[in-house]
Parts: C-alpha cells; sequence; structure tokens
C-alpha cells in the first residue's frame, strides 16, 4: 500500500518498474554488444546449430542472430522507461485514460520483451566458446605496441634518454603498424629495438609476457564470481531449473 494515493496508486510506481527493467536490459545491451564485437574478430561465437543458416546470401558466415536479437529486445525494453516517466509526469490532478490506456502496453510488453531477452541470453552463455588461438593471435599481434610506453620507461630507467627512445619506438612502431596493415602477419617491433643501442640494456623478452599488463584482473574476476555470482546463483537457483530452449 502507499502513504498517499489518490484514485489510483502514483504512476511513479510504474516508472520505477520500468526503470529497473530498463537498467537489466541495458546490461543485456551492453554485454551483447562485445561478444558481437569480439565475434567480428572471431574470437568469441555463439552457440550455432548443426543446420543453423548464419546469413541466407553468404553461406560461411556465423552471424551472432541470438545477440542482434537480445539487442533488439533490450532497446525496446530501454526504451519505455522514458514512457513510463512521461505517463507519470503527465498524470495531471487525477489519472485520465491516456494513464490506463498506455500502461497496459508498456508494463506487460516490457515485461515480455525482457523474459525474451533473459532467455536469450542464458542460451548464450551455455554455449560460448572462445576461441583461444585466435585471442593469442589477436594478442601477439598487439601485445608489442601495448608494451611501448613501459619499454620507453624501462630505456629511461637504463641510462637513456626518455625523449630519444620516445622518438626511436614512435618511428619503429610506426613501420611495423604500416607493415601489418599490408598484410604481415608478425609484429617484430621488439625484434627491431633490440638492434637499437638504447635498448641495448632493457631485457625486451620481459615485454612479451601478457600478464604484466592485465594488472588484478584474474583475481578481481575471481573475487566478483565467488562473492557476488555464486551467492546469487545459488539464491535463485530453484527458481531457475530449466535451460532456455531457442527455436532459431
Amino acid at each position: 500500500c502507499w502513504d498517499v494515493s489518490g484514485q489510483t496508486y502514483p504512476r511513479m510506481v510504474d516508472a520505477q518498474i520500468l526503470s529497473a527493467l530498463s537498467l537489466t536490459a541495458t546490461a543485456i545491451h551492453k554485454t551483447c554488444n562485445d561478444i558481437r564485437l569480439l565475434a567480428n574478430l572471431r574470437e568469441l561465437q555463439e552457440p550455432i546449430e548443426t543446420s543453423q543458416i548464419g546469413s541466407s546470401a553468404m553461406a560461411y558466415k556465423r552471424n551472432p542472430m541470438r545477440c542482434e536479437r537480445a539487442t533488439g529486445l533490450s532497446r525496446f525494453v530501454i526504451s519505455l522507461w522514458q514512457n513510463g516517466v512521461d505517463t507519470a509526469a503527465t498524470q495531471w490532478l487525477e489519472r485520465t485514460l491516456d494513464d490506463s490506456s498506455n500502461r497496459r502496453m508498456s508494463l506487460p510488453e516490457s515485461f515480455l520483451a525482457l523474459d525474451n531477452a533473459l532467455d536469450i541470453m542464458g542460451n548464450v552463455t551455455d554455449g560460448i566458446v572462445v576461441n583461444e588461438a585466435i585471442v593469442t593471435a589477436n594478442l601477439a599481434r598487439e601485445l608489442p605496441f601495448m608494451a611501448t610506453e613501459d619499454l620507453m620507461l624501462a630505456a629511461a630507467r637504463a641510462g637513456a634518454d626518455r625523449q630519444e627512445a620516445h622518438e626511436v619506438i614512435r618511428t619503429i612502431s610506426r613501420e611495423v603498424a604500416a607493415e601489418l596493415a599490408e598484410g604481415s602477419m608478425q609484429n617484430d617491433l621488439l625484434e627491431r629495438l633490440a638492434g637499437d643501442p638504447l635498448f641495448a640494456e632493457v631485457e625486451l623478452s620481459a615485454f612479451e609476457d601478457a600478464s604484466r599488463f592485465v594488472g588484478r584482473a584474474p583475481e578481481q574476476v575471481d573475487a566478483f564470481i565467488h562473492e557476488v555470482v555464486h551467492p546469487i546463483r545459488a539464491k535463485y537457483r530453484a527458481s531457475f531449473p530449466q535451460k532456455a530452449e531457442l527455436s532459431v
């Protein structure tokens, strides 16, 4: 019940409900967009059925149609939040039919659309594929560029002039980037720097270790799963015993 109410409960309540649904849809949309971007790099792939067609024109393609569908549904739910606050803001002195006729669509449709989007996400996360070989290849191509700031600082600590080291790295890294753009498959930035006297005292092989650049990400992921995800899954496990089945 509400402390103060007129003929109907305050439509601010509807706006609060739609806000919660919209935020959930926002998280789905963000996640699906990231998956779609990584699918373009072939680092991730959403599950695909044996006979599923990825594209009617290009038979080889594996379009992320599940995530595409989920983003569309999520965007629809997100748009309904504005509908809810507009209704609450224009309720006048008492309710009118523009209030009730609108909410008969916005509330049920937002729940139905979000439920569908969540089913899709459950299906995607159950069968998502990580192409580790492609991730490794992409990382090998980009890692030397990521290391350039640390390389410059290491050279300065070893006695080199920082600005001179910066200029050498800038020149060589742009040469390497141009060759990669023209089809070269190997980033040999570190090998080229090894031939420059400014980097003679720098242990360049140490910068081939990707773990130097991830910070506490592994520990943070493990802590989040243990402290946040597992308790939520345990609390609601009985409410969601089944796996989502999609017709694709």
